[in-house]
């Protein structure tokens, strides 16, 4: 499998892009080892020098919040507008399958970004210039910010949406037919329910139609992306994990079904990781030789070398 292509601000990767002539380089935890990164500097990239004067985000009254030097109160709003369109328009024929934000920027900052008022005083509630561009342009792609990437349930949630997302592209961007849709909805089942058992049922009912295909393809997109990004919950996870195990019930002991419903239960409490329940799954089903559900990208959404269900899932 070859790597992912995902976008990055140019700071994380440790390049001296930062407004003091320095860089942010992000902490991986071999996230990075899977992915071709494509780099982008919306600072850079509309016209500003490095070294050079700090921006910040400014809003007048109800307008919307615009980009000007701290000092000079130089006004970058229409350059970085400007350059968005042109870099999103790039990123798509780039066909990245995410973007690797910088934190706090005032041009990338996905959440919490400091916005200054009238008064002077700033409050943690903007969104960085071109965040906020990319992701109105294009929202079912998989985003997420470096600081918040540290949180192993975030990480693990952002790898689930950047591999789902790259197999749904591939197929997208090939020849489709009905049953490749049908077969890749068929083996995304099961992680759908663990998100929203209501979506995953509705994508159901979207394959079934008799509409054109394309424009079923169209529609499915945006509900598959828009599911991922719903919370997985503990219980979800539970009720899927107890579906699979029926898969393998019928060669299994009374010792065997007691230790495989304990390990769940002791997920269900909190006391075990999500990947003991779904190691001892996997064994039973390869025994049972179940291709159904050996087929479930559940059961390994990502490479298992990335280690993400190893923390506990809340």
């Amino acid at each position: 499998m070859g790597l992912i292509p995902v976008g990055i601000s140019r700071c994380l990767l440790g390049e001296p892009v930062r407004h003091d002539g320095g860089h942010a380089r992000w902490r991986d935890d071999g996230l990075a080892a899977h992915l071709r990164f494509v780099p982008t500097c919306p600072e850079v990239e509309a016209g500003m020098p490095t070294p050079r004067e700090a921006v910040r985000l400014v809003r007048i009254g109800e307008q919307a919040p615009r980009m000007v030097g701290r000092q000079s109160g130089a006004d970058w709003t229409s350059a970085v507008a400007g350059m968005a369109e042109a870099r999103i328009a790039a990123l798509r024929a780039a066909g990245i399958r995410g973007f690797i934000f910088k934190s706090q920027s005032p041009s990338c900052g996905m959440e919490r970004v400091k916005v200054y008022r009238e008064t002077g005083y700033g409050h943690k509630d903007g969104v960085g210039l071109f965040a906020a561009a990319l992701m109105a342009a294009w929202p079912e792609l998989p985003c997420e910010e470096e600081g918040r990437l540290l949180d192993p349930a975030l990480r693990q949630a952002f790898a689930a949406r950047l591999w789902v997302f790259d197999a749904w592209r591939t197929l997208r961007e090939g020849e489709p037919t009905v049953a490749a849709l049908m077969d890749f909805h068929s083996r995304h089942k099961l992680l759908l329910m663990t998100h929203s058992p209501a979506d995953a049922r509705a994508l159901g009912r979207l394959v079934a139609e008799t509409t054109p295909l394309e424009e079923r393809l169209a529609r499915y997109e945006p509900l598959l992306m828009s599911t991922l990004a719903r919370r997985a919950t503990r219980g979800r996870h539970v009720n899927v994990m107890e579906h699979l195990a029926g898969f393998a019930s019928d060669t299994l002991d009374a010792a065997d079904k007691g230790e495989l419903a304990g390990v769940i239960g002791a997920f269900r409490r909190g006391e075990v990781p999500l990947e003991v329940p779904l190691t001892l799954l996997r064994h039973h089903l390869r025994r049972r030789k179940a291709a159904w559900a050996l087929a479930q990208v559940y059961l390994q959404p990502f490479p298992a070398e990335l280690g993400l269900r190893s923390a506990i899932i809340a």
